[in-house]
């Protein structure tokens, strides 16, 4: 699953993946990873993974 030709990964969340603990990035496929960097609709395995990280008061 390759990004646009133009599209661009968001510096934001470029920077959210850099802060995580190592054993959490070890984690992460290369299709999570990408989703996350580009916006979109992210993989329910990955929420899985995040989800002592994820803001649960925000929808």
């Amino acid at each position: 699953m390759k990004g646009h030709e133009n599209e661009k990964p968001d510096p934001q969340r470029i920077a959210v993946l850099r802060s995580l603990p190592l054993k959490i990035k070890e984690q992460l496929s290369g299709e999570e990873t990408e989703a996350f960097m580009y916006n979109r609709e992210l993989p329910e395995s990955l929420l899985k993974k995040l989800e002592d990280y994820l803001d649960k008061d925000t929808p």
